[in-house]
């Protein structure tokens, strides 16, 4: 790992660098990026109003006139698609005294008007009727100039995301080599071009903790398996097998490098396994005729595809600053911020489209039995990180930095195969290398603003 230049920490009203509280080159990360108001404050303009954001899924807004809320750090957004399929993300605010526009979750309409004074916009954002223009505003007011106001979109394979940065570094670029592996996650199953399908809407619930637990969680966590003992020790996952992945059975027959990848200048992180060679198929659901026979075709077909790559197979991890994934799941998570001390959670699942009836059942019941707020893993996450929370708000507590120094300097490039890329810092097994990087960045952010992805110089 490369050194890192440490800045001091600035207080009062003068702009603070942040750099100090965290020390990637001991580990070292001070509870107060937790809870402070300030630093909370200054997320939302540093951070959360210059990065590629997810904000939902085409499959949510399949047709011309449908719509989802999202949102955007606090910003509430509208995701839309015109009537010539063209997607819009609108913030979802009145130009004219900032009501919001949109009150349902989901819907289909050509227009959205205000409830405060009747403003009208279409659902590409124009201002379209305003009340009283001719005899009100005597025909002074120039409608063009008072559209909502719209983010800089991009779709990536069915995902939607969005920024207000309009000048910043294009998607691609501030992904960086952290694109394969999102793409190996929302990648089909059989290395096709095939479409998911979200089910059940978006699930959302609040958590009593700061946004970055859950980030700092997915992003690299293989250390906290004591907190689902429970769900390990019984048959928990579709296989029939003890444990709680679909892929344990995989893993104990193949014994494959289990990895973290931290691609450089991103705050990007991935976990998930290598098979050290060529590798047969292993059956994990044996007393589901149809199902089995599915997953057996999609492995043969991806490995066909996709050749040496398919020896990759993502688990899960966080690309910076909000949106977490699951392979196990097939699920996407945004921990939005709500407030130094509330994140509110918002997760969707998906199932191949095309897929039998048999294998959608099985992926769902599993996505409930697992994630979401009754899942049971879900809750033994949420345990964790509102008493970490809790735990970083005491006046004595708040005195004493988190320890991240396991696996310092055990970091590796361009392993084990080359086309991880040469931006990317891998480690085998448990380390805590992910949370450093992602943590190194959030600062480098805070400090100087976003950068553009590991092309960066």
């Amino acid at each position: 790992m490369e050194k890192k230049t440490m800045h001091s920490c600035g207080h009062g009203n003068s702009p603070r660098h942040l750099g100090s509280s965290v020390d990637v080159e001991n580990g070292i990360v001070r509870r107060e990026i937790f809870t402070d108001r300030r630093i909370y404050d200054e997320e939302q303009e540093k951070i959360f109003s210059r990065s590629w954001l997810f904000v939902g899924h085409e499959n949510q807004i399949a047709s011309p006139g449908d719509y989802i809320l999202g949102r955007m750090g606090e910003e509430s957004v509208i995701v839309t698609r015109d009537e010539k399929g063209k997607i819009h993300v609108l913030l979802n605010n009145c130009r004219h005294r900032g009501m919001r526009v949109c009150r349902y979750d989901r819907g289909n309409t050509s227009f959205f008007s205000c409830p405060y004074h009747g403003w009208t916009f279409s659902n590409e954002g124009k201002l379209v009727k305003v009340p009283k223009l001719d005899s009100a505003y005597h025909k002074k007011l120039d409608p063009s100039k008072w559209g909502l106001v719209e983010a800089r979109a991009h779709v990536h394979r069915g995902t939607i995301w969005a920024t207000w940065n309009q000048d910043g570094p294009s998607f691609e670029e501030y992904m960086g080599s952290s694109l394969f592996f999102f793409d190996a996650f929302i990648g089909m199953y059989d290395g096709g071009e095939g479409e998911w399908e979200a089910f059940g809407g978006i699930i959302k619930w609040k958590i009593p903790c700061n946004w970055k637990f859950g980030a700092e969680n997915f992003s690299g966590d293989y250390y906290h398996n004591f907190s689902h003992s429970s769900a390990d020790r019984v048959s928990f996952s579709p296989s029939g097998q003890k444990g709680r992945h679909t892929y344990d059975p995989v893993t104990r027959a193949e014994a494959p490098y289990r990895l973290n990848i931290a691609v450089d200048k991103t705050g990007h992180t991935a976990l998930g396994q290598l098979f050290k060679g060529d590798h047969d198929y292993v059956p994990i659901y044996q007393e589901m005729p149809i199902v089995e026979e599915y997953f057996r075709q999609a492995f043969y077909k991806r490995r066909e595809k996709l050749k040496e790559k398919a020896r990759w197979f993502p688990h899960h991890g966080t690309i910076f600053p909000n949106l977490s994934y699951s392979r196990v799941t097939m699920s996407i998570a945004s921990w939005h911020p709500s407030g130094p001390n509330e994140t509110e959670v918002w997760r969707i699942f998906l199932v191949p489209k095309d897929a039998p009836t048999e294998v959608k059942d099985v992926m769902r019941h599993y996505a409930i039995r697992y994630q979401g707020p009754a899942g049971q893993t879900e809750q033994d996450d949420m345990e964790n990180w509102l008493y970490a929370h809790e735990g970083s708000r005491g006046s004595v507590a708040s005195r004493y930095p988190f320890n991240y120094e396991m696996g310092i300097g055990y970091e590796k490039r361009n392993w084990p195969v080359p086309w991880f890329g040469p931006n990317v810092q891998v480690t085998e097994g448990i380390t805590e290398q992910n949370q450093r990087s992602y943590f190194e960045h959030w600062a480098k952010v805070m400090d100087d603003g976003p950068g553009q992805g590991d092309d960066e110089k």
